[in-house]
Formats: C-alpha cells, sequence, structure tokens
C-alpha cells in the first residue's frame, strides 16, 4: 500500500462516525468528478473526427487565422 494511504488510513481511523461519512461524501464526490471528466474528454476525442471535416475546409480558411 502507498504510503500517503497507510496515512490516510490511520487518521480516518480516529475519526468519529459523522466525519467519517462526510469523508466517504467527499471521496463519492471526487470520483463522479473524475468520470465526468473522462467522460467529457472521451466525448470530445469521440467527435472530432466528425466536426474535423467541418472545420478543415478552404472556405472557412480565413476563420482559421483569428
Amino acid at each position: 500500500m502507498d504510503d500517503r494511504v497507510e496515512v490516510v488510513v490511520r487518521k480516518l481511523e480516529h475519526l468519529p462516525p459523522d466525519r467519517l461519512a462526510e469523508v466517504e461524501d467527499f471521496i463519492d464526490f471526487l470520483s463522479q468528478k473524475d468520470r465526468e471528466r473522462h467522460a467529457r474528454q472521451d466525448f470530445a476525442r469521440g467527435t472530432e473526427a466528425s466536426f474535423q471535416r467541418i472545420w478543415d475546409n478552404d472556405e472557412d480558411a480565413e476563420y482559421d487565422k483569428l
């Protein structure tokens, strides 16, 4: 186990149950935030090829310079 994880576990062992619930909620929040970020990145990568045909054309080349 990573040393930092061990330190956190030792600290958690001293928290009262209501504080442990708060910590668990915060961990869930961080996990959800990471999942959403990954989903946005995956979506952007997935749509990039589709939009490339629209974005990359001679008619709009002037806008590329902006």
